[in-house]
């Protein structure tokens, strides 16, 4: 019998990561993928990335609606409702997410408060940046039943935490298998598509508002503007900026950006360029122009290394996440921007670093190997459900 696996999706960051993962579940013989979309694929002011999900050929077995103007709290009472719902409704043999936003936190409450066994990609992970991320994520590692890790570290933070050993698989970061296969487009279609040119320095910008400082977003985005601007004055740079995430703070940004982008020919602002797209413009910044990866996005520390990316960590969003040595940290100072920005451009030897430095994410095999796990396992075996800390006082 095929067993049913449920899988959330709730912004394109999520969807982008996920892609082999699901591509792994439904060409699969024991699996059948039950897709469920919400959150910001539903936001029209967010891209409404839902259309690009059918667009990838993907078949959505349920939609999560959460009105966008709700606060974080009521977004979760309210996402519980709605997914408890679906799964009553698609009845999987698992449901899995993941990462560390409130619409995923949202889909964990519901499916282990139902009995359904719950898959969590990318617990154990650690930022420590004023953001809510930490205490959600590992709120829905104690709910989850089944781990998978996208690298050592945190597999080994899961069972300090008192998580029984064989319910943890280090499976590596599931988006690599994607760069490893070299499934995005070439330097130049990618240069065609957005009018970039090829001899002049590239630079990928996202900033996303930190949860926990909503009304600070505009002044943390304000000095990473006043150094591209620099850059693109200094150092011949092309900008492609993209949208943040739905996050509250995350509309004032949007409107910034719109402001500063507006008359400024060597700024491309999208909504989202999709995950191949971004990944080409990462592979053009690092392996073929002089660029770099700027902002606080968990991209920036989790993808950029496959592609010999400088990146430029800005603020304090991503403090405490594992990150290879591709990866500079500067604070919200114009100055120090960049100056860390001239290093990730002109410094060869930095650059040299970037190009070979380990990837703490794994192989670049995760899909099948995550579809093998879920197809060799008894998900009617009531242990998986019945959890015991392994920790004594």
């Amino acid at each position: 019998m095929t067993k049913k696996i449920a899988v959330f999706t709730g912004n394109r960051a999520e969807y982008g990561l996920l892609g082999p993962i699901l591509d792994a579940i439904a060409s699969h013989d024991n699996l059948e993928l039950q897709l469920v979309v919400g959150g910001a694929h539903l936001d029209p002011a967010f891209g409404r990335t839902r259309d690009e999900i059918v667009a990838d050929g993907y078949e959505i077995a349920a939609e999560v609606p959460v009105d966008p103007m709700l606060d974080t709290a009521r977004a979760i009472g309210t996402g519980i409702i709605e997914t408890t719902a679906v799964l009553e409704r698609l009845r999987p043999a698992a449901a899995m997410v993941l990462g560390d936003r409130f619409e995923t936190f949202a889909v964990v409450v519901a499916a282990s408060q139902s009995n359904i066994p719950m898959i969590h990609i990318e617990g154990g992970d650690k930022t420590e940046g004023g953001t809510l991320d930490d205490s959600v994520r590992h709120a829905m590692t104690k709910l989850s039943h089944i781990h998978l890790a996208t690298n050592g570290d945190s597999a080994k933070r899961i069972a300090a935490m008192g998580e029984e050993e064989w319910r943890i698989h280090d499976v590596g970061l599931p988006v690599l298998d994607r760069v490893r296969a070299g499934h995005f487009p070439a330097p130049e279609v990618v240069a065609s598509e957005l009018g970039l040119d090829l001899e002049r320095p590239v630079i990928i910008f996202t900033q996303h508002a930190i949860a926990t400082e909503p009304d600070q977003a505009s002044r943390q985005l304000a000095p990473s503007l006043v150094a591209l601007e620099r850059a693109i004055s200094k150092h011949n740079a092309q900008v492609i900026a993209t949208y943040p995430n739905n996050d509250d703070g995350g509309r004032a940004i949007i409107q910034d950006l719109e402001r500063w982008a507006s008359d400024k020919p060597d700024v491309i602002l999208r909504q989202s360029l999709g995950r191949a797209n971004y990944h080409g413009v990462l592979n053009l910044a690092g392996r073929v122009t002089n660029g770099a990866c700027v902002g606080n996005s968990s991209s920036g520390l989790k993808e950029t290394p496959a592609f010999g990316c400088p990146t430029l960590n800005i603020g304090a969003r991503q403090t405490g996440r594992l990150a290879a040595d591709n990866v500079l940290n500067v604070g919200y100072d114009a100055e120090e921007i960049f100056a860390a920005l001239t290093k990730c451009m002109t410094d060869a030897d930095f650059r040299a670093l970037a190009a070979n430095c380990h990837n703490p994410y794994g192989d670049g095999k995760t899909g099948p190997r995550v579809a093998n796990l879920l197809a060799s396992t008894d998900f009617d075996d009531v242990k998986l459900l019945q959890k015991k800390l392994t920790l004594d006082p």
